[in-house]
C-alpha cells in the first residue's frame, strides 16, 4: 500500500447508512443518502445467501461488532464502498422491508427494537487516494466472504465505458451473450466467467497477464462492439458446423478453435462429414474407447481421431514407450486418452512458424 494513501476511521449509524437507498438493479446501487456508491462498476453482483444476510440482521440485533467496512472518498466528495457491499445491501433491504427476520419485518418491530438497530454505530475506514491505490487496496482487504474470481478482480483495474459496455453483452441478467451462447459457456455469468471466456477466445490467451493485456489495449475505447461482433462470429460458426448439439459441447474453448483456422478453411468445413464422424465416438464404434470426449469435437476438425484411435492400439500390442510431440491445446485429451503409453513433449505454434520460416 502507498505511503501516500490517507485512512480515516468513522461510525456510521445504520439509520444513516440506510438513507437515500436506492437500487436500480444492475445499474447501481446507492446509499447515505445518496453520497455513497454501493456497487461501483468494479463491485461483484450482489451474492449473499439468505443465511448470509440474516446472519447480518442477527449481528445488529445483538449488538455484536460488525466486520469493518472499507470506504474510499472521491475529489467530488462522493464514496464508494471498497468492502461491505453485501452487508450493506443486507442492512438497507431489511430497512426497507424487502426481507423478513425469523418471520418479522422491520416495520412490524415494536418502537424500541427499531431505535437499536437505527443507532448502531457501524465502523467504516475511508481511504483518500489515487485510483491505483484505492483498487490494489481493495483487491488485498477483499479476503472475507465469497471470494473475487479473477475476471471481477481484473475489472477492478479496467474500469471505463469499454468494460461498462462488454458487461452488457456479457454480464447482465439475460444479456445478449446469455441468449445466444449458454448452452456452450461454462460458469457464472454474473461472475464475469463469460465476460472471461470471450475475452480469452478474442485474445487468444493463455494466462493473466495476456487477458489483462488485452483488456488494458481496449480499456479506452467507447464500446465493446468488436469483442461482441467476434463471439457472436464464434458461435454462429460452431452452431453452423456442429448441427447436433450434444451436452459435452458446454465449456469447450470454442474461440481458441476458430482461431486455429483461417476464414476460408472454416468455412470449409462440411457439416454432415462433421457429424457422420461424431456418430462413430457418441454410440457407435469407438464409444468406449474414448472418456473424455470433450476432446473429440476439436480432433474431428483436425481429421485425427481415427489414426489417433489405430495408433492407441498398435501401441497397446507393441512393446516399450512412445515419445510423442504435439501442441499446447493437445496435450490434456492426448495425455489421457494415451497415457500410460507414451512420454508427452509439447510445442508451441509460434516455435514451429520460426523454424519454417513463416
Amino acid at each position: 500500500m502507498s505511503g501516500k494513501m490517507k485512512i480515516t476511521e468513522i461510525k456510521v449509524k445504520v439509520s444513516e447508512l440506510a438513507k437515500g437507498y436506492e437500487d436500480n438493479a444492475e445499474n447501481g446501487v446507492v446509499a447515505w443518502n445518496k453520497k455513497l456508491d454501493v456497487r461501483p462498476a468494479y463491485q461483484r453482483e450482489f451474492v449473499y445467501d439468505e443465511k448470509k444476510r440474516n446472519a447480518v440482521i442477527d449481528t445488529l440485533i445483538k449488538g455484536y461488532p460488525l466486520n469493518i467496512m472499507y470506504w474510499a472518498k472521491n475529489s467530488d466528495g462522493s464514496y464508494e464502498i471498497i468492502d461491505g457491499q453485501q452487508r450493506t445491501i443486507s442492512i438497507c433491504q431489511f430497512l426497507n422491508n424487502e426481507f423478513s427476520f425469523d418471520n418479522r419485518i422491520f416495520s412490524g418491530m415494536t418502537q424500541s427494537e427499531k431505535d437499536e438497530i437505527n443507532n448502531y454505530g457501524l465502523t467504516v475506514f475511508v481511504c483518500e487516494g489515487n485510483d491505483k491505490e484505492k483498487l490494489d487496496w481493495f483487491e488485498t482487504i477483499n479476503i472475507a466472504g465469497v471470494e473475487l474470481e479473477p475476471q471481477e478482480l481484473r475489472n477492478a483495474v479496467y474500469t471505463g465505458k469499454w468494460l461498462s459496455d462488454a458487461k452488457r453483452y456479457f454480464s447482465k441478467t439475460n444479456c445478449a451473450a446469455y441468449n445466444i451462447a449458454s448452452k456452450y459457456l461454462a460458469g457464472e455469468m454474473k461472475r464475469q466467467k463469460y465476460l472471461e471466456t470471450a475475452i480469452r477466445w478474442h485474445a487468444n490467451a493463455k494466462t493473466d497477464d495476456e487477458i489483462r493485456a488485452y483488456m488494458g489495449a481496449h480499456q479506452t475505447a467507447s464500446d465493446a462492439l468488436e469483442l461482441w461482433t467476434y463471439f457472436q462470429n464464434v458461435i454462429t460458426w460452431v452452431k453452423a458446423k456442429f448441427k447436433v448439439y450434444r451436452k459435452e459441447m458446454k465449456g469447450i474453448e470454442w474461440g481458441l478453435i476458430y482461431n486455429k483456422f483461417d476464414e476460408k478453411t472454416r468455412n470449409a468445413f462440411d457439416p454432415e462429414k462433421i457429424e457422420a464422424e461424431l456418430k462413430k465416438y457418441f454410440g457407435y464404434e469407438y464409444e468406449d474407447q474414448i472418456t473424455n470426449k470433450k476432446g473429440i469435437f476439436e480432433y474431428v476438425l483436425d481429421g485425427d481421431i481415427a489414426r489417433l484411435i489405430r495408433f492407441r492400439e498398435a501401441m497397446q500390442t507393441g512393446a516399450g514407450s512412445f515419445e510423442v510431440l504435439c501442441f499446447d491445446d493437445q496435450a490434456p485429451f492426448l495425455r489421457e486418452y494415451l497415457g500410460p503409453y507414451i512420454t508427452l513433449k509439447t510445442i508451441d505454434a509460434a516455435t514451429v512458424e520460426a523454424e519454417l520460416g513463416l
